[in-house]
């Protein structure tokens, strides 16, 4: 993993490839709070991509977010999981949405084990190989809203009590791999999706509304905002997982882009 200085867009070298015995990092948050760097790790096998590294399994590791020094791994508990997002909530406590499962997991604030916070079968990868849940992100309110890949759907999750409640489909228009979700406050996110937008997402009642912010991504995966700048990283995630495109180089270098809330220009 790098680290890039939002100032001069240089990025350097944080956690060395490999430590702590990760693998492929698919998602990243970080927790300020308790200074930590939460990041997944996975076997992309486990979604039909190519597998790599020596660890088995899917984890959750944190580093510090000081100097990068490994803090903490915990394992996802099925044997065939992928750790895909990362939420924290006010306790600190830390959730994770697992794409191979119908589950969103929960680790407690000083737990060193996975808890099941919420399931339901709209959760589940709709074919083999295909991912379910994706970007998990709090909203204003204290409900807990994630993202279905393949099946493009956005879920609110009711929380009471600390428990999940009931869990909704919001509707609104078809959504193209919505991957990352991040709060904006006001009922308002920033949604990626993979076929090629960030946008901005406005939730009324059990509805939503997506407008593009910026098109022309290849295969976008995550969004953050910092002030009025919108941070989207290009993973070119499809090279692994299409039929149609494996053997395909992706375009060097990778990139990540800052675009205008306002405006929705790069920058």
């Amino acid at each position: 993993m790098v680290r890039a200085d939002p100032r001069t867009g240089v990025a350097a070298l944080f956690v060395a490839p490999g430590a702590a015995g990760t693998r492929s990092i698919t998602g990243v948050f970080a927790d300020e709070a308790s200074g930590t760097l939460w990041a997944c790790s996975n076997d992309l096998s486990a979604l039909g991509g190519p597998s790599g590294g020596n660890t088995p399994g899917a984890a959750l590791v944190g580093f510090d977010l000081r100097n990068g020094a490994a803090k903490l791994v915990v394992p996802l508990p099925e044997q065939h999981s992928f750790c895909n997002d990362i939420a924290v909530d006010a306790d600190g406590a830390v959730y994770v949405t697992d794409s191979a499962n119908p589950t969103v997991l929960r680790l407690p604030a000083g737990a060193s084990r996975f808890e099941v916070f919420a399931t339901d079968p709209q959760f589940a990868p709709p074919r083999p190989n295909s991912a379910g849940l994706d970007g998990i992100a709090f909203g204003d309110e204290g409900a807990l809203y994630v993202t279905t890949y393949a099946a493009g759907g956005l879920f609110r999750v009711a929380v009471e009590k600390g428990r999940a409640g009931r869990v909704t489909k919001l509707q609104g228009r078809a959504l193209g791999l919505p991957d990352g979700l991040r709060a904006l406050g006001r009922n308002t996110f920033l949604l990626v999706e993979g076929a090629g937008t960030v946008d901005r997402v406005e939730v009324d009642g059990d509805g939503f509304q997506a407008a593009p912010i910026r098109a022309g991504f290849r295969t976008p995966t995550s969004v953050t905002p910092v002030g009025a700048v919108v941070w989207v990283s290009e993973g070119q995630m499809q090279l692994f997982f299409d039929p149609a495109l494996k053997g395909q180089s992706p375009s060097l270098p990778f990139r990540i882009y800052a675009v205008s809330l306002d405006q929705g220009q790069p920058q």
